[in-house]
C-alpha cells in the first residue's frame, strides 16, 4: 500500500518538475537571446558612435584646411608688393605650404576606417602635422 501511494504521488507530480525543468531552459534560452540582443545594439551603438567621430573629425578638418588655404591666398596677394627677391623667395614658400595643404586634404579624403585603434594612430599624426603646418602659416611673414 505505502509503495503504491508513493508511485502515485511520483505520477502525479512528474508533469510538474517536468513541466518546471522546461520553462527554466525556455527562460534561459530567452534570456541568452536578450543578452545576444543587448550585446548586438551595444556594438551597433559604438560602431555608429565610430563613424560619427570620423565623420566629424573630417568636417572639422576640411574646414581648418579650407582656412589654411584661404590664408595661402591672402599670403599671395600680399607678397606680390614685395620687392622681387623677396617676392621669389615667398612664393617657394607658398608652394611648400600649398603643397602641405594639399596633401593633408588628400591624406584625410583617402583614409578609410580600419578599427578604433588605426583610426587614433591616423588622428594623432594628422592632427601633429595640422599643427606644424598651421604654426608655418602663422610664421610665414616672422621668417626672413
Amino acid at each position: 500500500m505505502k509503495t503504491s501511494a508513493i508511485i502515485i504521488a511520483l505520477l502525479a507530480f512528474s508533469p510538474v518538475a517536468f513541466h518546471t525543468s522546461c520553462s527554466n531552459a525556455s527562460e534561459k534560452e530567452a534570456n541568452a537571446e536578450n543578452k545576444e540582443t543587448e550585446t548586438n545594439d551595444a556594438l551597433e551603438e559604438a560602431k555608429d558612435a565610430f563613424l560619427k567621430d570620423i565623420e566629424d573629425f573630417k568636417r572639422e578638418t576640411a574646414a581648418t584646411i579650407e582656412a589654411n588655404q584661404k590664408s595661402i591666398d591672402e599670403f599671395k596677394e600680399r607678397i606680390s608688393k614685395e620687392k622681387k627677391e623677396l617676392r621669389e623667395e615667398y612664393q617657394k614658400r607658398i608652394a611648400e605650404l600649398e603643397a602641405k595643404n594639399s596633401e593633408m586634404q588628400r591624406k584625410l579624403d583617402e583614409y578609410q576606417a580600419e578599427g578604433k585603434d588605426q583610426w587614433e594612430s591616423f588622428k594623432t599624426e594628422f592632427n601633429q602635422d595640422m599643427d606644424e603646418l598651421g604654426t608655418a602659416l602663422g610664421n610665414f611673414f616672422k621668417k626672413q
